[in-house]
C-alpha cells in the first residue's frame, strides 16, 4: 500500500466512526433477540419519526413549490428576474461567498490548534468557538450596531472617514461570519481528535514542514470532514435571517438578502413573488443535501477501502 493511499484511508479513524458507527450499533443491537424490540415498537416508532418527517418537513416544502407555481411560469419566472429579487440573490451568494472561505480557514485553524498543541486558554477558545450556538443571531446582530452603529464605540470615527459598516455590505459580511463560524471547526475537532498526532509527528520525523505536513499529512485525511463542514456553513450562511435583518436595515435593492426579501414580499400580500423566491432558496437546500449524502458516501467508501486494506 503507497503512502497516499494510506493517507486516503486513515480518514476512518474519525468519518467511519461518525459516519458508520450509529449503523454497526444498530445492526448488532438488532442482531440478539435480548436486545431486540418488537415489532410493534419498532415501526411505530419509525412510523411517527416518517408522520414528524413528512408533517412539519416534506410538506411545507412541497407548499412552497406549489404556492410558487400556482399563478404560472410567466409569473414565477418575473418574479425572479425582479431587480430587487435578482440584487436581493446576489447579496446572499456575495456574503455566502465571502463568509464561508473566513469560516474555512478559522476553522482549520481553530481545529489544529486545538487538536495538536496543549496551551493555556485552549478550553476558551473552544468556548468561544460554541458561542454563536448559544447567543440569538438577534443579540449578535445587535452587537455589531452597537459597535459599528452611528452611536457606536466606532461610529464617529467610521462616519469620518466615509466607512460604511451597519446598514451596508460588511455589516451582512461580519453578522454571517458570527453565526456560521463553528461549523467548521465543531466537524473537524472530532475527526482530529479521533486520528491523533502519530501522522504528523512521523512526517516531522522524516523531515517535513510545518505546511508539508498540513498539506500532505493532514488536509488529505480530514478532507471529507472539511467538506461536510463547509457545506453546513454555506447552508446556514445563505439561510442567515435573525442577525442580518439587524444589520441590514432592510433597504430593498440595496441590503435585502433572500430570507429578508421574502419577508417584504410577503407582508406586502405577493405570495406568489415571495413564494418563488423562496422555492430558490428550498431548492439551494435541497442541492446541499445532495452533495452533503455524497460527501458522506464517498468517507464511507474511503473508510471502507481503508479496512479492507
Amino acid at each position: 500500500m503507497d503512502c497516499q493511499t494510506y493517507r486516503e484511508g486513515s480518514l476512518m479513524a474519525g468519518a467511519a466512526a461518525v459516519l458508520h458507527g450509529a449503523a454497526d450499533h444498530a445492526a448488532r443491537f438488532e442482531s440478539k433477540a435480548a436486545t431486540r424490540e418488537p415489532g410493534l415498537v419498532k415501526w411505530g416508532l419509525i412510523a411517527l419519526a416518517l408522520s414528524f418527517f413528512a408533517f412539519f418537513l416534506l410538506l411545507p416544502l412541497i407548499a412552497v413549490f406549489v404556492e410558487a407555481f400556482r399563478k404560472g411560469w410567466e409569473t414565477y419566472f418575473n418574479a425572479l428576474v425582479d431587480p430587487d429579487a435578482v440584487s436581493a440573490i446576489k447579496l446572499t451568494l456575495l456574503a455566502a461567498a465571502i463568509s464561508v472561505p473566513l469560516n474555512l480557514v478559522f476553522g482549520v485553524a481553530a481545529a489544529w490548534s486545538i487538536t495538536k498543541f496543549d496551551f493555556r486558554g485552549k478550553h476558551f477558545l473552544i468556548t468561544l468557538i460554541d458561542l454563536p450556538f448559544s447567543v440569538s443571531p438577534v443579540v449578535s446582530g445587535l452587537i455589531y450596531v452597537l459597535v459599528f452603529g452611528a452611536q457606536g464605540w466606532f461610529g464617529p470615527w467610521l462616519s469620518d472617514n466615509d466607512v460604511k459598516v451597519i446598514f451596508a455590505v460588511p455589516g451582512i459580511v461580519l453578522a454571517t461570519v458570527f453565526v456560521t463560524f463553528p461549523f467548521v471547526a465543531r466537524e473537524l475537532i472530532p475527526l482530529m481528535e479521533a486520528q491523533g498526532k502519530e501522522e504528523e509527528e512521523a512526517a516531522v520525523v522524516l523531515g517535513a514542514r510545518g505546511w508539508q505536513v498540513f498539506w500532505h499529512v493532514t488536509l488529505p485525511n480530514v478532507k471529507w470532514g472539511l467538506m461536510y463542514g463547509v457545506i453546513l456553513c454555506n447552508a446556514r450562511a445563505m439561510g442567515e435571517f435573525g442577525a442580518v435583518s439587524v444589520v441590514s436595515g432592510h433597504i430593498r435593492g440595496y441590503t435585502n438578502t433572500m430570507p429578508l426579501h421574502v419577508e417584504i414580499l410577503y407582508n406586502e400580500y405577493q405570495f406568489a413573488a415571495a413564494f418563488a423566491v423562496a422555492s430558490v432558496l428550498a431548492l439551494l437546500a435541497i442541492v446541499t443535501l445532495v452533495i452533503k449524502v455524497w460527501v458522506e458516501r464517498q468517507a464511507g467508501k474511503a473508510a471502507t477501502v481503508s479496512e479492507d486494506e
